[in-house]
Parts: structure tokens; C-alpha cells; sequence
């Protein structure tokens, strides 16, 4: 059963709805930096790991690569629930589960058991967060949604400034097992409370045919069921655009620091690069949510793909600090804030009924090319002893993503998003 009741409510009881969409907000921005914050800081203990153990970077790597094909498959899985029960005990499952996975994968004795429990485990868990936390927020705004959802999304920007440098501090004080310990421990603490606060909205009235409500229900694409709408060219084509993008910053993001130390930066340094483009990414977020209520998420999205594909290949470029914290700056701004418009395309052209399945379902997919980045990026090093060639790759196919979104279809209505925030 729903966390909402769905009924009628009166002129009044709007204002409160209105600003109870606000505190969802601030605490899906809290579930995902922490959540996602959690995984990601696989990055910082890429190096301690590897030295400490003798295991390959790449088999470390592929841990990360495993995290994005648990958690696309298990997006889908917890986006229809979500749809069905809410999202609210969608996101307690998820935390139970994060906690156990950090906490098994910091005792693992072997590389693969350290796969299953980081890569699995935790994976399912943060497939647990992205989607039914997009597809709620979204429903509680007609006004604002694109800055709404992009603030929820914000919260994995704001990760890099947050859990990639306490748990570089924690590695300089004590050892990984220990430090991943403390990370596990202190995401559950932070995450229970604040999934408490997830809501689904009540409905403000009964929906008829041709009405607002009606269309924001069903979207511009005319399907009427998940099944259709998988096979509509329009999820085709923003599926394939999500895997592209994805796959175009995974490497870029997961490998910068062990490149910036190769090139003779500090370990803590390093690591400050990787903040600065989660700082710029929550940056960039805010602007490209902004800027898709203006202009709309479509041709928001081309701009943030284009600027993504060349601040990739410049990276190649990159060998002091300054020039790392620029072209940061501008790649974490176009890939940060180029994520949250999925879900509003998704919305625009689905609408709210079905909208956790199919943001999870495109999420499953785009999971396979955050997959690659880690996994070819630790590839490459072990064979090559140098990144240049990742970050080509990583330009080539942010172009192919600019081109697959000038071919995803008009949509048949205007999204409204001039209304009052209901």
C-alpha cells in the first residue's frame, strides 16, 4: 500500500503539499549523496586496495563495473515497485542492503568475494535510490520540476566533496577494511532517518479524459502500458542516448584520480580533483535543471552531451593541478548536470504513472555503459601503463550521444512547466 492516500483535497491543503515537495527534495538530495557517495568512494580505495592485497586494478575496477550492472537490472526491479508501494520502503530496503554490502566487502579475503559483496550487493542497494527517488519527486512539481528533480540528482554531485575525502582521510589514519567499516556504519545512521521523509503526493483531484492531469499521466507517447513504451522508438532512442552519455564519462569519472597521480599529483590532491568536479557538477545540475524549464530538457541535454564529449578528450591534456581543476570543472558541470534530464524526458514522454519503470528500465541500460568506464579504463592501464587512451574513447562516444538525441522524436505537447507548483 502507498505512503499517500489518494484522494481529493481541497484549495487549501495545496500550499502544504507544494512545500512538502520541497522537504522531499532536500532529503532525496541527502539519500543520494550519501548512497551513491558510498559506492563511488571505491575510487579513493582503488590504490590502497590493490597495494595491500595484490590484486589486479582491473579485477578492483571490475567491482565498480559489476555496481552499474547490479544496480541498472535492480533499478528496473525497484523502479515498478516503487510505482506500486512507493518509494519510500523501496528506499529503507535499499539502505539495509548498502549497509550489509560495504560491511561484508570490507572482510573479504579473496577478489572475488570482494566482487559479490561490493559489486553486487551494493549495486542492488543504489538501484534502489535513483529511480523511485527521480520518479517521486517529479510528481510532487508541474512548476520547477527540472530544478526539483535536478536538486535531488544534486546530492550525487555534492558526494565527491563529501565521502571521496573522508574516506581519503579515514585510509590516512587507518587502514581500508577499517575505513570501509566507518563508511558502511555511518550511511545506514544517515540514510534511515531521512528515508523516513519520502512520501508519495496525494492526488490533488480525479483525472478526465483530455484533462492536464490526464495527459501528464500518459505522457506524449501515446503508450498505455511498460511493455509498449519499451518499444516505442522513443524509449529506444533516449535508452541508447543514456547508455552513450554514460559510458562517455564512467571511465573519466571513476579513473581521474589515479591518473592525476600519475601524472605526479599528490594522493590528496588527487583526490581534490575528483571533488571539484563533483562541486561543478552540482553546479551544473542546478543550471541545466533550470535551464530545461526554459528552453526544455531536449535541447538542454545536446548542449550538456556536446560540452561532455570535448571536456573528455581534453583530460588528455591535463598534466598540473590547474589545468586538471579546469577541465574538471567543465567536464563534472556537463556530465552532473546532463543526468536529471533523463528523467524529465521520461516524464515528458511517458508521464507519471509508469515513470519509475521506465527511468529504471532506461537506467538498466545506461548502467551498461557506466560499466565500461571502469572496467576498459583498468583494462587499458594494465596493458598500456597510461589513461590517454581511455579518454579518447570516452570523447568519440560522447559525440555518438550528441548525435543519437537530435534523433529522439518531437514531442506531441508542450510539457507544462509555467504552472504553479502544485
Amino acid at each position: 500500500m502507498k505512503d499517500a492516500i489518494e484522494v481529493a483535497r481541497p484549495a487549501g491543503a495545496r500550499m502544504t503539499t507544494a512545500r512538502y515537495g520541497w522537504v522531499i527534495v532536500a532529503a532525496g538530495a541527502l539519500i543520494t549523496c550519501v548512497a551513491f557517495g558510498a559506492m563511488f568512494s571505491l575510487a579513493v580505495f582503488l590504490q590502497p586496495v590493490a597495494e595491500t592485497t595484490g590484486w589486479s586494478r582491473a579485477g578492483i575496477s571490475g567491482a565498480m563495473t559489476m555496481d552499474f550492472l547490479a544496480m541498472g537490472v535492480a533499478g528496473f526491479f525497484w523502479g515498478g515497485l516503487s510505482d506500486r508501494f512507493g518509494a519510500r520502503v523501496i528506499v529503507l530496503c535499499g539502505t539495509a542492503l548498502l549497509g550489509v554490502g560495504l560491511a561484508l566487502a570490507s572482510r573479504a579475503q579473496s577478489l572475488l568475494e570482494f566482487q559479490l559483496c561490493h559489486g553486487v550487493l551494493v549495486g542492488v542497494a543504489a538501484g534502489s535510490f535513483f529511480a523511485p527517488l527521480m520518479a517521486t519527486v517529479s510528481s510532487w512539481f508541474e512548476a520547477n520540476r527540472g530544478l526539483a528533480v535536478a536538486l535531488v540528482s544534486a546530492g550525487v554531485g555534492v558526494a565527491p566533496l563529501t565521502m571521496s575525502p573522508f574516506a581519503a582521510w579515514l585510509i590516512t589514519h587507518t587502514d581500508w577494511r577499517h575505513a570501509q567499516q566507518i563508511i558502511a556504519a555511518l550511511a545506514t545512521l544517515l540514510l534511515l532517518p531521512a528515508a523516513l521523509l519520502v512520501r508519495t503526493r496525494p492526488v490533488l483531484a480525479a483525472s478526465t479524459p483530455g484533462s492536464a492531469q490526464d495527459a501528464a499521466a500518459t505522457g506524449s507517447s501515446g503508450a498505455t502500458s511498460v511493455g509498449r513504451a519499451l518499444r516505442t522508438p522513443h524509449f529506444v532512442v533516449l535508452a541508447t542516448m543514456f547508455f552513450c552519455c554514460c559510458a562517455a564519462h564512467a571511465g573519466p569519472i571513476f579513473h581521474t584520480v589515479s591518473y592525476a597521480i600519475g601524472c605526479g599529483l599528490p594522493t590528496m590532491a588527487a583526490v581534490t580533483v575528483y571533488s571539484v568536479e563533483g562541486l561543478a557538477g552540482l553546479g551544473g545540475r542546478v543550471l541545466f535543471g533550470m535551464l530545461a524549464d526554459r528552453i526544455g530538457a531536449k535541447p538542454a541535454l545536446i548542449t550538456g552531451l556536446a560540452v561532455q564529449a570535448v571536456a573528455a578528450g581534453t583530460y588528455m591534456l591535463a598534466r598540473d593541478l590547474g589545468s586538471f581543476y579546469l577541465i574538471a570543472t567543465i567536464f563534472g558541470a556537463a556530465y552532473g548536470g546532463t543526468m536529471p534530464l533523463y528523467a524529465l524526458l521520461i516524464r515528458d514522454y511517458f508521464g507519471a504513472r509508469m515513470m519509475g519503470a521506465l527511468l529504471g528500465a532506461a537506467s538498466m541500460v545506461s548502467s551498461l555503459g557506466m560499466a565500461l568506464g571502469p572496467a576498459v579504463g583498468g583494462w587499458i592501464f594494465d596493458h598500456y601503463h597510461r589513461y590517454e587512451g581511455l579518454y579518447a574513447g570516452s570523447a568519440a562516444i560522447g559525440i555518438a550521444a550528441v548525435v543519437i538525441a537530435l534523433l529522439l522524436p518531437p514531442l506531441r505537447h508542450k510539457p507544462a512547466r509555467a504552472a504553479t507548483a502544485a
